[in-house]
């Protein structure tokens, strides 16, 4: 971990399953021929870095797992693992599965529509609405909410899911685009595997920090006992830096210090900006995970708001950027506590 003073000038977020472009999207055999420049590569980190395929490097993995790739010629092809060391002239072939029906319905929920046109929208996701379907929440989430208000979305991750091309925990709030065709869906996942789409978080956030801003850079990954929860781990987690700077500290006479904290992730792991916070001492207010268990506000979820959010449209060209305040009860603690400004 490294904490250094120094403004970050640019937002970089990449999502750790992200979204497809035409492989994913629609399925399909693809033959590859390593070139000099592929030998020694890992096989996965090679296929997660062809455009022509726009899959990331867990969803590379997950096709290796099932068996739809193979190292060879047509007649003669083997399953490799993941870790298989090209060799020049090796001839990959790759099979993506087309993607499955998803049994979600639609259902009229309202949503916050910061901006819609043909090809994207941004909303503001509310606290409590899962982004994507899972076991346990089949309802009421932001995909249920965009098949009823979309009837031309595409597809992600396999599965026909409304073109979410980001997320957001459960109990975080703020700003997420959504693409509602195909060129759009690529446009964006490729913003974002080249780090050029603008994401500032705002935080609540135990504590005062020795230094006004600074970066936490340090891996994460899965609890090694807790499965449910992520970790800095410095042995197998994967690459993860966030950027932060101190926008004003507060001192509570009756729950102790706290800061208002801006963040830029320069990469996008599951819980990045919770994990990294809580690592360097000062876990996100009302945090049930990472954070004190007796919250420190009468508020059902971590302070956290995604306040900001910048990309290049995917039709015209033109940036675009788009701000959304905290909701009310992030608002209201953020409002007692600047009374209480240091």
């Amino acid at each position: 971990m490294t904490q250094h003073p120094g403004d970050w000038e640019e937002e970089l977020d990449l999502d750790p399953e992200l979204p497809a472009a035409p492989a994913e999207a629609h399925g399909g055999s693809f033959v590859f021929v390593a070139g000099p420049e592929a030998a020694g590569q890992r096989l996965d980190a090679y296929l997660a870095g062809l455009d022509d395929l726009g899959l990331s490097r867990s969803q590379v993995q997950r096709l290796i797992e099932e068996g739809r790739v193979a190292v060879g010629s047509a007649a003669a092809a083997a399953t490799p693992r993941a870790s298989y060391r090209l060799q020049e002239g090796d001839e990959i072939h790759v099979h993506v599965p087309e993607p499955e029906p998803l049994a979600v319905v639609p259902e009229e929920i309202p949503l916050n529509v910061i901006y819609e046109d043909r090809d994207i929208l941004v909303v503001n996701k509310p606290r409590g609405m899962v982004v994507h379907p899972a076991p346990g929440n089949y309802s009421g989430t932001l995909v249920n909410a965009l098949l009823h208000h979309c009837r031309d979305l595409s597809g992600i991750n396999g599965v026909l899911r409304p073109g979410i091309v980001h997320r957001l925990d459960k109990e975080t709030t703020g700003l997420l685009m959504v693409a509602k065709n195909d060129q759009a869906h690529q446009s964006l996942a490729h913003q974002i595997k080249e780090r050029t789409v603008r994401r500032e978080y705002v935080a609540v956030a135990h504590g005062h920090f020795a230094s006004p801003s600074g970066t936490v850079d340090a891996p994460i990954g899965r609890h090694p006992v807790d499965r449910q929860r992520m970790a800095v781990e410095p042995r197998h987690g994967k690459h993860a830096v966030t950027h932060f700077w101190v926008r004003a500290a507060y001192r509570d006479p009756s729950q102790g210090p706290f800061s208002l904290v801006a963040c830029r992730l320069e990469t996008g792991r599951t819980h990045q900006i919770r994990v990294h916070l809580a690592y360097i001492g000062h876990p996100v207010a009302c945090d049930p995970v990472y954070g004190p268990k007796r919250p420190a506000f009468p508020v059902q979820g971590q302070l956290l708001h995604a306040r900001v959010l910048g990309f290049i449209h995917p039709r015209t060209g033109e940036g675009m950027e788009f701000e959304a305040p905290p909701p009310a009860d992030m608002q209201a603690v953020i409002d007692r506590l600047e009374e209480l400004r240091v």
